[in-house]
């Protein structure tokens, strides 16, 4: 049962088109994936459908099929997402080689959408400021093979005093009521009330007003909620605008979604196979690009260096950085770490062990190819028993790289006879 006040409401913003709304509302959702173009080309899967046609990499799926259980899932070669929901990445239009800022990114669907938009080139920062969801963040930006993020879990204030006007493109997907998702969760509407949206566009202000020191001179600022809410939406990009007169709205073309007066875009579920969304695409003024932060990069060790020419890995550019025990490899331009809570500055390559190296799952995930390599289908009992962390025969020795229909889907050690598994205990099945 709906809120009556959130109805009536909506009442006076759709007038004639309420009824149909409420149809839409009682229709089954649509359910959606990306496919990640960082993991090569998968098989043909047969659950998927029509596409998305505001994301070239998205599709509808069969309702009835549970793709999340499918192996490919776990070597990130698809992400669950719901179709409305890739929208605001579409209008933040980031392009390779950028520096890009997704300031509320868990769980991560939007900032791995990005990536694969940036092609893994540039500087990615995905924020959330949620401890827990900050970890479920960056768990996903490694099972999605993206090379190029840093993952950190900092109020935007701070990244605003170390980082101003140093990203080309800024998101905010801010937290909201959720009147978009009242179908497709429960806890939604539970939870709605015309407080929390008050609230919530307090929060929402606040949150703009870090994102904006953030964008460039020049830079493009997309603001989305998953609401209705005129407080939080329209209303609150006014706000923000009478008091940051060096942004204005900016135009896109995205013919599937309904404009607003004032140039924000609206996502209703009777008007496209989606959940509720709202976005607006801003300009700040100017164009300046401010120079790399970034200090200078570490020797990697020799370690890795005989490892990586002995498997037939070339890395992409980026500088060698040791953060904890392990090595990474970090964006170009990812300007120092002191003092921010960082939880991945970029890929996991693995760590030195009594002088050899030992490869990270990251690194896997990242690989599309190496020199020795051991693939099986997707569908086969060896899949099976390698992701419940058994032993799968193999005559491949040392390091292997075990594929799944040509996916990258994690390490084994073999020896000989059999691949040793190296699948982390934490995913095993």
């Amino acid at each position: 049962m709906l809120p009556e006040a959130f109805l009536e409401r909506i009442r006076q913003q759709l007038g004639e088109e309420y009824e149909a709304f409420l149809a839409a509302l009682e229709r089954p959702r649509a359910v959606a994936l990306r496919m990640n173009p960082l993991k090569g080309n998968p098989p043909a899967m047969p659950f998927i459908r029509e596409p998305i046609p505001w994301e070239s990499t998205g599709y509808y799926y069969d309702p009835e099929a549970r793709p999340g259980l499918h192996p490919l899932h776990e070597a990130g070669a698809y992400y669950l997402q719901e179709a409305s929901a890739m929208a605001p990445v579409y209008l933040l239009d980031p392009k390779p080689g950028e520096r890009v800022c997704d300031l509320c990114a868990a769980p991560g669907g939007k900032t791995t959408q990005i990536a694969a938009r940036m092609g893994g080139e540039g500087f990615l920062l995905a924020n959330e400021w949620n401890p827990k969801r900050a970890k479920i963040l960056a768990r996903n930006v490694e099972r999605m093979a993206v090379p190029h993020a840093l993952v950190v879990n900092e109020h935007p204030d701070n990244l605003a005093r170390r980082m101003p006007g140093y990203f080309d493109r800024v998101l905010v997907d801010a937290p909201c009521s959720g009147e978009g998702m009242f179908r497709k969760e429960e806890a939604a509407v539970t939870d709605w009330s015309p407080e929390t949206v008050e609230m919530c566009a307090h929060r929402q202000g606040e949150i703009l007003a870090s994102a904006a020191k953030l964008v460039r001179p020049g830079g493009r600022l997309v603001y989305s909620t998953c609401t209705f809410a005129p407080a939080e939406n329209e209303e609150a990009v006014a706000a923000f605008l009478a008091t940051h007169p060096d942004f204005t709205w900016e135009t896109v073309e995205a013919p599937w979604f309904t404009p607003t007066e004032n140039g924000g875009y609206r996502l209703w579920p009777h008007k496209l196979l989606g959940e509720g969304h709202f976005a607006a695409v801003l300009r700040r003024a100017g164009d300046e690009r401010q120079k790399s932060l970034a200090p200078s990069g570490e020797k990697p060790p020799k370690e890795w260096l005989t490892f990586a020419k002995d498997m037939g890995i070339t890395l992409p550019q980026g500088r060698f950085l040791t953060f904890g025990a392990s090595l990474y490899l970090v964006p170009e331009d990812m300007p120092p770490l002191a003092g921010l809570k960082v939880e991945r500055p970029g890929l996991e390559l693995g760590v030195v062990k009594k002088d050899r190296f030992e490869p990270a799952h990251a690194l896997a995930l990242w690989l599309k190819d190496c020199t020795v390599t051991e693939n099986f289908p997707s569908d086969s009992d060896a899949i099976r028993r390698y992701m419940h962390g058994d032993v799968v025969p193999s005559p491949k020795k040392g390091w292997c790289l075990v594929l799944a229909d040509q996916i990258s889907l994690g390490w084994a050690k073999g020896d000989g006879t059999v691949l040793k598994n190296h699948y982390p205990k934490g995913l095993r099945k």
